[in-house]
């Protein structure tokens, strides 16, 4: 993704995958089954991270994450979190999720 600063890469593939997963994948794989749920999100959320890892692991590159500089890791574990809060409420109320 030429043109693009690290951390606006890291958000579009964080938004992609959110969108993939809450959008295709969660509703045909875990419906409303929390716990499915759950492991089908590690795995989002792993994915994220390996394909972010790929390309800065060693690298030294340092991502602004509002009030200081962290690794890659931290920004795509951080911002996969807050993005994906907005996700989480719609997906809940809209498939009747209980958190039991």
């Amino acid at each position: 993704m030429s043109g693009l600063t690290p951390e606006l890469a890291v958000v579009l593939l964080n938004l992609a995958i959110i969108v993939f997963a809450y959008g295709l994948v969660y509703p045909r794989v875990a419906g409303s089954d929390f716990q499915r749920i759950s492991i089908c999100d590690l795995g989002a959320s792993g994915l994220a991270l390996l394909t972010v890892g790929l390309k800065y692991w060693g690298s030294g590159a340092s991502f602004n994450l509002l009030f200081t500089d962290v690794n890659w890791f931290w920004f795509t574990l951080v911002s996969y979190f807050v993005l994906e809060l907005p996700a989480i409420f719609w997906y809940f109320k809209k498939y009747g999720v209980k958190l039991s």
